[in-house]
């Protein structure tokens, strides 16, 4: 890493040399744009609107445009700035973690010692973990006065910028203001499927899926060129996805909890017995069909994938089955014995 920054942390009349280092990166796949007619480099350039030249970055100044009146300012008079010259972190305040909005933090940057002897960083360290809380701080980089908060990461002191109050913007949706009437049951059938995901957050077991896909792209287009074929490279599910109808709240809620419970079930039983869990899937069919296929679950169901759909069946057994909640698995088996007995005693096992 190399430092973008130099300075000391002012910690009352104690004086902390650092080294500031940018604490995140961007892993984003770089693509640039080009003609897509010859594949021509498309490139931006910096043109004055008076005489028509192209301005080097060099000569570019910057102004502020008021009342038709521009005013501008030179480097040299934006570098006057005391703020701007300044190459302090003064702590201001420390106060509990939780009184910070994680929605004002901005950008992190670690603190490197950036003297001799660590003790000062290490006493200031120290001093934040006996006390448990966080320094507020204030600081100018890149032209920029800013607010930050200091606090603990691995043994080494992290900055992390902070946005000013004014620049989180205040949230007004009427639809919130209206009444909204949620039924206990409604509360209970959410609350247990919040249990059913419960977990620890462990950042490294999430993946950045379009930049794994984007990079799966790149290969095949370099592969095979002009004559890729997307459908084969991704398969023909991926447009499926998100265009199931808008269903009942508890029906939904329901059928999310039926597919995670089913889900830990075959985690459980290692995976074996894929023909339990398609019996599983029969058995409640009506509650399991997933979102993205409740519009088309009618029409596109084979006979032989939905029992329930099949001619041996009664209209009275169908009516039973479809209204019958999941909690009142004796009534369906009551409904039909010899159908359901299989799979009934199958997931007992399990």
């Amino acid at each position: 890493m190399r430092a973008i920054w130099k300075g000391a942390i002012a910690f009352g009349l104690v004086n902390v040399p650092v080294k500031v280092y940018s604490a995140t990166e961007d892993h984003d796949i770089g693509l640039h744009q080009v003609h897509g007619a010859d594949g021509g480099r498309i490139r931006y350039q910096r043109r004055c609107e008076v005489c028509g030249e192209i301005v080097d970055y060099a000569d570019i100044d910057k102004a502020y445009e008021e009342d038709g009146r521009t005013v501008i300012l030179t480097r040299d008079e934006l570098k006057s700035i005391p703020a701007e010259s300044s190459h302090e972190i003064e702590v201001v305040q420390f106060v509990p973690s939780e009184q910070l909005d994680p929605m004002m933090f901005e950008k992190s940057y670690y603190l490197e010692p950036d003297s001799k002897s660590p003790k000062a960083y290490v006493l200031l360290r120290r001093a934040l973990e006996d006390t448990d809380r966080v320094a507020v701080v204030q600081f100018a980089l890149r032209e920029k006065t800013r607010l930050g908060a200091l606090r603990i990461k691995d043994d080494v002191l992290v900055l992390q910028s902070l946005l000013w109050a004014d620049e989180v913007r205040e949230p007004a949706f009427p639809a919130l203001e209206t009444t909204v009437r949620i039924s206990a049951q409604e509360r209970e059938m959410s609350a247990a499927l919040v249990d059913s995901m419960a977990g620890d957050f462990e950042p490294g077991q999430f993946t950045d899926d379009y930049q794994v896909q984007l990079r799966k792209l790149i290969d095949a287009k370099i592969e095979q060129g002009e004559s890729l074929d997307t459908e084969k490279t991704f398969g023909a599910e991926a447009a499926e996805t998100g265009q199931g109808e808008v269903i009942d709240l508890m029906e939904a809620l329901k059928r999310s909890l039926e597919k995670k419970r089913s889900g830990g079930a075959a985690k459980a039983a290692g995976g074996s017995g894929a023909a339990d869990s398609d019996d599983a899937d029969t058995d409640d069919a009506p509650v399991k069909t997933t979102r993205a296929k409740a519009s088309t679950a009618r029409p596109k169901t084979t006979a032989a994938k939905t029992p329930a759909k099949t001619p041996a069946r009664t209209t009275a057994t169908k009516t039973a089955a479809a209204k019958a909640p999941a909690t009142t698995a004796s009534k369906a088996a009551a409904a039909e014995p010899a159908a359901k007995e299989p799979a009934k005693s199958r997931r007992k096992r399990a």
